[in-house]
């Protein structure tokens, strides 16, 4: 029978220290969770949970653009992916305030001609594998560009949030209050929005353009469960963004799974396990309810 310390070694390290491709996955979705899941929280705090998913979707056509310029270009397609997103948000914004749309809908709609336009680019220029590429990503197909690229916009995104939380939370709260303070408090929903679009680009060689999204907010949904304060959130998205980053690289090396996927599906697992036991769950939640009819 296998030692238990030699099965360990094998299920949980051995697949990183043997193989370069599995650390650099590893370094890149960590990167990923520090950076992305933190944005998330502050998606939920500001109610714009579905805006993650939108964006994400939106990148498309520019990254499907870049690619028909400069094929599989990491460089191309996450300028095209940040400029299209970014173009996205203004287009909605200027909806917003020139007709009776609100905010979502216009997102909505854009979003949806933005995801099929960019199928499209990318079917008619390029293979089926070419799409599923783009679309579902690969972490274990993170090369050195690639985890540069990644590891610099979570290093950018990580002090950029860190020098605009004072004002994030002020403007996530009472927006009125910041607009009298400080002019132009719009700018800071517009420096947020582009951290938002930026990790949601780095993130799309690892996850994939439809997956990215996953990692920044089913672990800042299921942090809002475990902790009432903004900086226990923080800490406690990035350590399941994380915690589920590596579970699923082992899982997606063992089980021969898409990386991505496996990845988002571990999110979604710990997501679960906060609606059951979580202070903020059914169980915690039951319990009190038994406690007062006692």
């Amino acid at each position: 029978m296998m030692p238990l310390a030699h099965w360990l070694w094998e299920a949980l390290l051995a697949p990183f220290a043997d193989f370069a491709f599995m650390r650099r996955a590893l370094v890149a979705a960590l990167a990923l969770s520090l950076s992305a899941a933190p944005l998330g929280v502050f998606l939920t705090l500001r109610r714009m949970s579905l805006l993650g998913d939108a964006l994400s979707h939106a990148v498309l056509p520019g990254v499907a653009i870049g690619f028909m310029l400069s094929g599989l270009s990491l460089t191309a397609m996450a300028i095209g992916g940040v400029t299209a997103g970014m173009l996205v948000a203004a287009i909605a914004g200027l909806v917003t305030r020139v007709t009776k749309l609100k905010e979502d809908a216009s997102l909505a709609a854009l979003y949806l001609v933005a995801l099929a336009l960019g199928v499209t680019l990318i079917s008619s220029h390029g293979t089926q594998l070419d799409l599923l590429h783009i679309l579902f990503g690969s972490a274990l197909g993170v090369d050195n560009p690639g985890l540069l690229l990644v590891a610099s916009v979570a290093s950018i995104s990580a002090v950029l949030l860190a020098a605009m939380y004072r004002g994030l939370v002020l403007e996530s709260f009472d927006p009125v209050f910041l607009g009298t303070v400080r002019r132009r408090g719009w700018l800071w929903q517009q420096a947020f929005l582009m951290l938002v679009v930026m990790n949601l680009v780095a993130g799309f060689q690892t996850l994939g353009t439809l997956m990215a999204v996953g990692l920044m907010m089913l672990p800042a949904v299921s942090s809002k469960l475990w902790h009432d304060t903004l900086p226990a959130q923080l800490a406690n998205a990035s350590a399941q963004a994380m915690l589920a980053s590596t579970a699923g690289l082992l899982l997606s090396y063992h089980f021969d799974t898409p990386s991505g996927p496996t990845i988002i599906g571990c999110a979604g697992a710990l997501y679960f396990v906060s609606l059951l036991v979580a202070p903020g769950g059914w169980l915690a939640g039951l319990k009190s309810q038994t406690h007062r009819v006692a």
